[in-house]
């Protein structure tokens, strides 16, 4: 039988980069062990195996030392104010193909003959955020009386991710990479990214994150198109980041939400901090979260109080219990956007995409589900 030379030092960086520990893939690699101390050599179908446990690319593994990974868009996360390295594969793996994706719709929107997007890159770090929030509440429609009228604001969560897609943004909102359920995306490493672009903007949110966190998420993100600039992000609507970008971004997702002087109008601040936290999350149809934040800003809540209240309702939040999947076909439509499904489906029906081109961008591999896709769509008779 073949053996492969493979450096250790390889072997152990793919393990490690993946989040596994030895032990942990023991039972399929029973010799994993003796590899990474270079006393045996596996054969190239046990690598093979060994590359796709870990989320490696192959070839990888025939270098000679581990290679220096970086996101391939400007990365703003910071925990504590300090930066994070060392993306992990989900992360790389899903800005790779919303990369895939973006270059797709890119080129077809060309094809179609759309007109580059004016608001991208319109407005600079600086500039009034009232004035910012203002402008960019008006282009999306996202207007306060409407949501008002809305039930709850998961309605008006997806009523925003809605005309946000209308405008022209590809919004994806997805938990896993691809459709692949064994890779959960970590809402502790990232809360979502900006791929800014005048004819195919990109928004992903990290769909595992709650749905009060994943509101002021598009909020942050959408302040990153209007700015022009692609970046991965950790926003948190309590946070105060240090760097300029994130600083203004978080100021202008909280504006657009929540208008500080119509929050002025309404609020009490001789109510319950809790009582008081849900009328104004009901009226403006915001998470409890983002009104936390609006408090603080109209002078309710000191920093160290924002801190704990954020803290006890994210605690709350999180241990609510999450809803069913629901339909198949509308998971998969807002996990690539609804606008991008669309427009794929209908160019591989016309035989401008490969269907195996459109299989591997939407992360599918039997026909029906494509076409099933399509029919939700209103894409396929």
């Amino acid at each position: 039988m073949i053996r492969v030379e493979v450096q250790p030092e390889l072997l152990r960086w793919a393990r490690e980069r993946a989040g596994f520990s030895v032990s942990a893939l023991t039972r399929r690699f029973p010799h994993l062990g003796a590899w990474e101390r270079g006393e045996a050599r596996p054969t190239l179908k046990q690598l093979e195996s060994f590359a796709k446990a870990t989320y490696t690319p192959v070839g990888f593994l025939f270098l000679q030392e581990p290679p220096v990974e970086s996101i391939p868009i400007p990365d703003f996360r910071t925990v504590g104010n300090v930066h994070v390295g060392h993306p992990s594969p989900d992360l790389l793996d899903t800005v790779y193909v919303c990369q895939q994706r973006q270059e797709w719709y890119r080129d077809f929107a060309r094809s179609a003959g759309e007109e580059p997007l004016a608001f991208v890159g319109s407005t600079r770090i600086g500039s009034d955020v009232e004035a910012a929030a203002t402008t960019m509440r008006h282009a999306i429609g996202f207007d306060l009386e409407e949501r008002r009228r809305m039930s709850t604001w998961t309605d008006a969560l997806r009523r925003f991710i809605e005309q946000a897609d209308t405008l022209g943004i590809l919004v994806m909102c997805s938990s896993v990479v691809l459709n692949n359920n064994q890779r959960h995306l970590d809402p502790e490493e990232f809360r979502g990214f900006t791929m800014a672009d005048d004819l195919a903007p990109v928004i992903f949110i990290n769909g595992a994150d709650t749905k009060a966190a994943q509101m002021f998420t598009l909020a942050h993100e959408l302040a990153h198109i209007w700015l022009g600039q692609s970046a991965v992000s950790d926003a948190q609507a309590a946070w105060m980041p240090e760097h300029a970008v994130e600083l203004w971004c978080n100021r202008v997702a909280a504006e657009l939400l929540v208008p500080l002087a119509a929050l002025r109008d309404v609020y009490d601040e001789s109510a319950e901090l809790q009582v008081e936290v849900a009328r104004l999350a009901q009226r403006f149809k915001v998470s409890t979260l983002v009104v936390l934040r609006r408090i603080h800003d109209v002078g309710g809540l000191t920093r160290e109080e924002l801190w704990q209240a954020y803290a006890e309702e994210l605690e709350r939040l999180r241990a609510l219990p999450r809803g069913s999947g629901g339909d198949f076909y509308l998971t998969q439509a807002a996990r690539v956007s609804k606008r991008f499904a669309r427009a794929l489906v209908v160019s591989t029906l016309e035989g401008q995409t490969l269907h195996r081109d459109a299989f591997r961008m939407l992360g599918f591999s039997k026909l029906s589900t494509f076409q099933e896709l399509g029919r939700s769509l209103g894409v396929v008779l």
